[in-house]
C-alpha cells in the first residue's frame, strides 16, 4: 500500500450490487462520505466495483449526481450467485466468481485504494476477496436482521463487521463479535427531511391534509412488484378504496398485463408502475405501508414513522430473511405481519381496521423509532470509513 500524506487523495473502493437493496445504502454512505471529507478538507475519490450486467452503473451514477455527488469511476466485473440449492448452474457461477476475483485484483492494483467499503450481496464476494489478498482493510455491513451467505464470507478478513441491529451483534459468533458494530441501515439522507407536501403534489391531492380525509395506504412490492400483494389489494379493492386513498405499486408486469385497468381514473386508487424521485415523498405522505418486507424498505418506512403490514416473502426460494426482518419489526412494535398460511383477505382487513384508528397509528409509530433508533447510519459509517482513510 502506498503513504498517505495529509494532502494526498484518499481513494475509497465501494463494492457491492446485483439490486438495489445492495445499491442504494451504499449510494447513502457515498452521499455521505463525500460531504464529510469534503467538510474535512479531505481531497477524497469513490470507486464502485459492481455487476457488469444488470443497473448497477445506472443506479449508481444516476443517484450519487442527483444528489450532488460524482464517482470517479465504476467497473462492472463478472459475478455468480451461490444458491443454497442443487443446481448446475452453480457450476456455471464458480467460474463466473473467479473471473470477478482476478478482474477484481487488476482493477484494485489499478486504484491502489486506501480502503474498501462492501455493502454486501454476492458481487461483493469478489473484491473482498482481492482486498483481502491484496492486504487492503475493508469494512462490510449487513442489512438484514441475520447474515447473509456474502456477508458470512466477508467477514473473515474484515476489519469492522457492521450490522444493523443490536440482535444481530448478539448472534454473531465469538470469534467475530469483537469486530462487530452496530450502526443501523443506511438509507439517503432525502428519508430524513419530511416533504410529504410533494409526496401530495405528485398524487394530485391538495398540500396539506383536510379534515375526514382518508388515510393514505401505499402498497409496495419491490422494483418488480408482488404477485401476491398484488392479488390481494384486487381481491379487497373495493373494500379498501371504501376506507383508504390506495397508492399501489405495482411493477412493470402487473401493469403491462393490466394495462387498461391501469388507465381508468379513480379517485381513491391511484397505481403506478413504479415510483421513481418521488418515492420518499410519497412514502412520508402516506398513513400506512403494506409491503414485503426487504432490509432498505423497511428502514425507510421506520425512519419515516410509518406503520406497516408485512407479508414477508416466504419458501423454499428465499434464506428468510424478510420473515426474520418482519418479526423483528413485529417484535419492536413497528408492524403487523401475515406469515405464509396467515395471508388471505380477511387477515389483511383485521390488520388495516385497527390502523384506521389514529392512536393506533401513533403507537406503531413509536415501535418504528424504536426500531430505526436517532443516529443517521449513513453518518456514523461515513465517519468510521474517513477515520480509516485518514
Amino acid at each position: 500500500m502506498r503513504r498517505v500524506g495529509e494532502s494526498e487523495v484518499r481513494r475509497v473502493v465501494f463494492a457491492g450490487g446485483g439490486t438495489g437493496g445492495h445499491i442504494y445504502p451504499g449510494i447513502a454512505v457515498a452521499d455521505s462520505l463525500l460531504a464529510l471529507s469534503k467538510k474535512n478538507n479531505v481531497p477524497l475519490e469513490i470507486y464502485w466495483i459492481g455487476s457488469r450486467s444488470g443497473m448497477d452503473r445506472t443506479l449508481v451514477e444516476k443517484n450519487l449526481s442527483d444528489s450532488g455527488g460524482s464517482i470517479t469511476a465504476f467497473y462492472g466485473i463478472p459475478c455468480g450467485k451461490l444458491r443454497r440449492y442443487f443446481s448446475l448452474q452453480n457450476l456455471v457461477d464458480l467460474f463466473r466468481i473467479a473471473a470477478g476475483f482476478f478482474r477484481s485484483v487488476a482493477l484494485l492494483m489499478k486504484i491502489r485504494p486506501d480502503f474498501l467499503f462492501s455493502k454486501g450481496g454476492f458481487v461483493s464476494v469478489p473484491p473482498c476477496r482481492a482486498a483481502r489478498f491484496l492486504g487492503i482493510p475493508y469494512f462490510t455491513h449487513e442489512c438484514d436482521f441475520t447474515l447473509g451467505l456474502a456477508t458470512k464470507l466477508n467477514s473473515g478478513a474484515a476489519k469492522k463487521i457492521l450490522v444493523s441491529y443490536e440482535r444481530t451483534a448478539e448472534q454473531m459468533p465469538v470469534a467475530l463479535r469483537s469486530r462487530c458494530l452496530v450502526t443501523g441501515n443506511p438509507v439517503r439522507p432525502v428519508f430524513y427531511t419530511d416533504r410529504a407536501y410533494l409526496g401530495r403534489e405528485f398524487l394530485g391531492l391538495p398540500s396539506v391534509r383536510h379534515e375526514g380525509e382518508k388515510p393514505i395506504l401505499l402498497v409496495l412490492g419491490g422494483s418488480l412488484g408482488a404477485r401476491q400483494i398484488n392479488n390481494l389489494v384486487m381481491e379487497n379493492l373495493d373494500w379498501l378504496t371504501e376506507r383508504f386513498m390506495v397508492v399501489h405499486q405495482t411493477g412493470n408486469d402487473f401493469a403491462n398485463e393490466n394495462a387498461d385497468f391501469m388507465s381508468v381514473a379513480h379517485k381513491d386508487y391511484k397505481p403506478y408502475a413504479f415510483i421513481f424521485n418521488e418515492m420518499p415523498f410519497v412514502l412520508q405522505a402516506a398513513d400506512i405501508v403494506l409491503s414485503r418486507s426487504g432490509a432498505n424498505t423497511l428502514w425507510e418506512c421506520a425512519v419515516c414513522g410509518k406503520p406497516m403490514v408485512l407479508v414477508p416473502l416466504c419458501g423454499s426460494g428465499t434464506r428468510g430473511d424478510q420473515v426474520d426482518n418482519a418479526m423483528n419489526a413485529k417484535s419492536l412494535g413497528a408492524a403487523q405481519v401475515l406469515l405464509d398460511k396467515e395471508v388471505s383477505g380477511e387477515n389483511l382487513r383485521s390488520c388495516l381496521e385497527r390502523l384506521l384508528d389514529a392512536g393506533e397509528r401513533e403507537r406503531f409509530a413509536g415501535g418504528c423509532a424504536r426500531l430505526s433508533g436517532h443516529e443517521v447510519p449513513s453518518q456514523t459509517i461515513a465517519e468510521l470509513v474517513l477515520e480509516e482513510v485518514r
